[in-house]
């Protein structure tokens, strides 16, 4: 049973309201700001960031990367003079279960740690939620005595005393029984089948679940004898736990109705998108559908405008690769390309660029295929290939619109280059992507695909490569020694400058699920047109003649930016590697 400690003063909400007449955001900056845990300037770009999507400051902070929920939570009791409640603490069982509901609890995110004769004990994530304190004061007619919690130790604990969250994918299926079975040729029973509450809410399952593990994309596959869902979690797949075989064609064409494609359709790929709400947060899905040997393989992409960090800093450019990108950004003319693969984080990095390019005395245009957020302030351009409307065509009429900035969504082939380098040419700014390896290879793709080199040197004024590597989990990160024979091989010893080389890594916890990772930053390489390059374009040099004249300009690579993250317990050396060495 959970004991308080003797050395917090037990405050009850009146106590807190009479002496913080702030409002929760300006309490908790107050909390960070008086003992120097977050730095003014990033405090500053979190409230920029809770302007713009209306969110809270603590998530803003978390989803920035900027403050972990601990650092957070501990900032909450020193400033508030409440007891801080580690995971220990938590009762053993249930306290005040008959007076109040898991459901109330959860949704206030607080769990009742112990009951006396005069008062309940109460840990909350939001210790100046006075609603649920007033709540809990009438229900137990007791006096309340608030602790703080991080949010992730709330829900644990609320998972171990109450079970898990209202339905369980089991439940689910064993709602829907066996009528869900169908064949193909059935299509009007199809759509009933699709819009009946348990396929209903088993779609609808996946798709919360999936937000709320931070999932980037839901893979729903059918194979011969099983039905596989697996979630991109931070970049990686990951396998859940799947539904029966029997209902992968309601559960496709449930997907298909929500947006709005085809159902009667299963021969040809389709592609939507549609809008869903969980948790008080608008996301955007973006739904393919492939059909397969054994039925279609659906895949949902999950935009959460609120989750995504358009700061540059968040997104892993920093010091000297922050002020070259800058210094690339901010030249009035000329072309700025992000490359990488598909899921590098091309796309946030150019919407991080038009926030802050975003003026009012600047017009911004932009060509996609798809738009996957919208900027306010930014004309933005869905291209329809079937009626014509290409990326090429779509620059052509925008020319028109008279810009100042273009932003092209991928440069894809030597006609719509043509256009970047004519636009770059008569005064506009240009940012766009390419599918290339790293920045020196962007140039040969170019000169290949038919961009002459003099306009080429004349034109770009920079290339991005990047890549995106896990972070270390702030709650199980520990030191971890690298053996003398890495070092060596590597070439790690400029890293640590005669220091041990100790690296960290992630031991694997709940609050990440046991992978030793939470989230994702950028690793990047800026190459900038220098004359050492230009006359390397200029002799038709090889990618890697290219790079070299980069980096005796003083380019630092993908790799070295990756290993001074991991030397920071960032990430980790592993992670350098793997995405280092798939390029």
């Amino acid at each position: 049973m959970y004991q308080p400690p003797e050395s917090h003063k037990a405050l009850n909400m009146a106590d807190i309201s009479q002496n913080q007449p702030l409002s929760p955001d300006q309490t908790l900056e107050t909390a960070l700001l008086d003992h120097g845990d977050m730095d003014p300037d990033a405090l500053r770009r979190a409230r920029r960031v809770c302007e713009e999507t209306g969110d809270r400051l603590d998530m803003v902070l978390t989803r920035l990367g900027l403050a972990s929920e601990q650092a957070i939570a501990a900032a909450l009791a020193r400033h508030l003079n409440l007891a801080l409640v580690a995971g220990d603490d938590f009762p053993a069982a249930a306290v005040l279960q008959e007076r109040l509901s898991a459901q109330f609890l959860r949704g206030a995110r607080a769990v009742a740690l112990a009951e006396t004769e005069a008062s309940v004990i109460l840990a909350m994530a939001d210790p100046l939620d006075g609603y649920t304190v007033d709540a809990v004061r009438l229900a137990a007619e007791k006096k309340v005595e608030v602790r703080v919690a991080t949010p992730s130790a709330i829900d644990r604990a609320l998972a171990r005393l109450y079970g898990a969250a209202p339905e369980s994918m089991g439940e689910i299926v064993d709602a829907a029984g066996t009528d869900l079975q169908t064949t193909e040729e059935d299509i009007a029973r199809l759509r009933d089948m699709a819009s009946g509450a348990p396929v209903v809410r088993l779609v609808s399952h996946l798709i919360n679940k999936a937000a709320e593990l931070g999932a980037s994309d839901i893979h729903i596959e059918p194979f011969e004898q099983a039905l596989k869902v697996r979630f991109r979690i931070d970049g990686v797949l990951v396998e859940m736990e799947a539904p029966p075989f029997a209902l992968r064609l309601a559960i496709a064409s449930r997907v298909k109705l929500m947006a709005h494609l085809n159902i009667a359709e299963s021969r040809l790929p389709q592609d939507g998108r549609f809008q869903v709400n969980v948790q008080g947060r608008e996301i955007d899905l973006r739904v393919s559908t492939v059909p397969t040997l054994y039925g279609e393989s659906v895949v949902l992409r999950l935009l959460d405008r609120g989750s995504v960090a358009l700061e540059l800093p968040a997104l892993g450019f920093a010091d000297a690769n922050l002020e070259a990108y800058l210094s690339v950004l901010d030249q009035p003319t000329g072309i700025l390309l992000v490359t990488g693969p598909t899921g590098s984080g091309k796309t946030t990095t150019l919407y991080s660029s038009l926030v802050r390019l975003n003026t009012g005395d600047r017009k911004i245009v932009t060509v996609e295929d798809p738009v996957e957020y919208h900027l306010e302030g930014v004309n933005q351009v869905q291209v329809r290939p079937r009626i014509g409307l290409t990326f090429a065509n779509a620059l052509r009429s925008l020319l028109r619109q008279d810009p100042d900035i273009m932003m092209i969504g991928e440069i894809r082939d030597l006609e719509t280059a043509e256009i970047a380098v004519q636009a770059a040419l008569t005064g506009h700014k240009v940012l766009s992507t390419l599918h290339t390896n790293n920045a020196a290879a962007t140039v040969t793709r170019l000169l290949d695909m038919g961009v002459e080199d003099y306009l080429l040197t004349s034109t770009v004024n920079g290339i991005v490569a990047q890549r995106l590597v896990r972070l270390i989990c702030d709650d199980c990160s520990a030191p971890k020694p690298v053996l003398g024979e890495i070092v060596d091989e590597l070439g790690l010893d400029r890293f640590f400058h005669g220091a041990e080389p100790v690296l960290a890594e992630g031991a694997g916890c709940a609050a990440c699920n046991g992978t030793g990772f939470r989230g994702r930053t950028g690793i990047v390489e800026i190459l900038t047109m220098t004359d050492a390059v230009r006359k390397a374009i200029v002799a038709r040099a090889g990618a890697q003649d290219v790079q070299r004249a980069a980096t005796d300009a003083g380019m630092t690579t993908m790799f070295e930016d990756g290993m001074k993250k991991a030397v920071a317990g960032i990430t980790t050396l592993e992670e350098v590697l793997r995405v280092t060495r798939e390029g």
